[in-house]
C-alpha cells in the first residue's frame, strides 16, 4: 500500500547510512511508493488543538555521502500522515517525554510506530524488568548503601545510566576495584535518576546479541563482539557485528516477550541476549537491520512494512493498549 511517511528523527543529513535502521526503514517505503516526510524532534508543536510539525519532504538514495535530498520546511498536520516513525535516539528525557504526549493525541488513523503511549511507560531498561526471570541479576536504585550491597553479593557489576543508550555510561566494576564511590557520585550529581546495577556476564566476551521482533516475532539477529579489553559490546563503541543463529534459548526469550509486545504495540524491537540472559528491550529507536540485511539477504525493512499493512486497518489509536491481538 501506499502513505504517506513522517519519519521523527535526528538530522537525517548527518547519519550514517551503512549502519542505520531509520534510513533502511524509510528507504523501504520510499521503494514501495510511500511519500515521505522528514522533521527534527525539535520541530513538533501543538497549536489550537492541532498536533503540527515543521517537515520537509524526503528523498533517498543509497549512496553514502549523498542519501538524502529534502524539499523546503513547511507546516505540516500530523494527523494527515498515515504512519509516523518515530526513530530519534534517546536519552529518554522530558522532551522525549513530551514528544510522546503531543504524538498520542493523533487520531488512530495516523499509525504511530512504536505506540507513542506503550514507549512513555516502558523504558528499556524498565520494560525488561518484568521479565525478571529471564534476566541477570539485576538492580534499579539511588540508595549507595543498596548499591554496595549488590556489589557485596555479585562481586563484578556493571554499572549503566537508567535512560541511556549505546553503551553510553556504561562502567565494569571488577572485584577490589575501588572506583564505586566516585562513580556513583558522578552519576548522581549529573542528575536524580538511579541507575541500573547488573552481575557481569562473562559470556559477553562471547558478544551481545541484538535480536529485532516484529509484532512479537523474531526476523532477524546479529552478534556484536567487544573489542579487546571492552565489556561493551554497542557498535557505537566499536563493538564488532557478525553473522549469528537463534538458539532454543533465544527463541524461548522471545516466545516470552513476544505477547507483551503485542498487547503494548509495541511493534519494531530490538532486544539484547548476552549467553542466556536477557538485558534490555529497547524500544525507542532499535537498530540492527543493515547489519543483519548484509549478513542474511533477509529484508527486514520490508517485513516491518509488510506487519504495517497488515495492523493499519485494525489499528485502535496511539494510547494506552491493554488488549492482545
Amino acid at each position: 500500500m501506499t502513505y504517506k511517511v513522517a519519519v521523527q528523527m535526528d538530522p537525517v543529513d548527518a547519519i550514517d547510512i551503512t549502519g542505520d535502521t531509520s534510513f533502511a526503514l524509510a528507504l523501504e517505503a520510499q521503494h514501495r511508493g510511500c511519500l515521505l516526510w522528514y522533521y527534527h524532534p525539535d520541530d513538533i508543536y501543538l497549536e489550537g488543538g492541532s498536533i503540527n510539525a515543521i517537515c520537509q519532504t524526503m528523498s533517498l538514495r543509497d549512496s553514502k555521502g549523498d542519501h538524502v535530498t529534502l524539499g523546503p520546511r513547511e507546516v505540516c498536520a500530523l494527523s494527515d500522515m498515515d504512519v509516523i516513525l518515530m526513530r530519534q535516539d534517546p536519552p529518554f528525557d522530558m522532551g522525549y517525554i513530551t514528544a510522546t504526549h503531543l504524538l498520542e493525541m493523533l487520531p488512530a488513523g495516523t499509525m504511530v510506530i512504536n505506540n507513542p503511549h506503550e514507549v512513555r511507560n516502558a523504558p528499556e531498561k524498565l520494560l525488561v524488568t518484568l521479565f525478571s526471570e529471564l534476566m541477570p541479576p539485576t538492580l534499579i536504585s539511588r540508595n549507595p548503601d543498596i548499591i554496595q550491597k549488590f556489589r557485596s553479593q555479585h562481586k563484578d557489576i556493571i554499572i549503566k545510566p537508567l535512560y541511556g543508550n549505546g553503551g553510553a555510561g556504561v562502567f565494569r566494576l571488577q572485584p577490589g576495584d575501588q572506583n564505586i564511590n566516585a562513580l556513583l557520585e558522578m552519576f548522581f550529581a549529573s542528575n536524580n535518576e538511579p541507575v541500573m546495577v547488573q552481575a557481569f556476564l562473562p559470556d559477553v566476551i562471547k558478544g551481545d546479541k541484538r535480536i529485532i521482533l516484529i509484532n512479537g516475532e523474531p526476523v532477524g539477529a546479529i552478534n556484536r563482539v567487544p573489542q579487546k579489553g571492552e565489556a561493551r559490546s554497542n557498535m557505537h563503541v566499536g563493538g564488532r557485528a557478525e553473522a549469528v543463529e537463534l538458539r532454543a534459548r533465544d527463541r524461548a526469550i522471545c516466545t516470552a516477550i513476544g505477547p507483551e509486545l503485542r498487547k503494548r504495540s509495541l511493534i519494531f524491537v530490538g532486544i539484547d541476549v548476552i549467553g542466556d540472559y536477557l538485558t534490555e528491550i529497547n524500544v525507542t529507536s532499535p537498530t540492527g537491520i543493515r547489519e543483519m540485511t548484509r549478513f542474511t539477504g533477509l529484508n527486514i525493512a520490508g517485513s516491518f512494512w509488510d506487519a504495517v499493512d497488515e495492523l493499519r486497518p485494525t489499528y485502535p489509536g496511539n494510547g494506552p493498549l491493554r488488549t492482545a491481538r
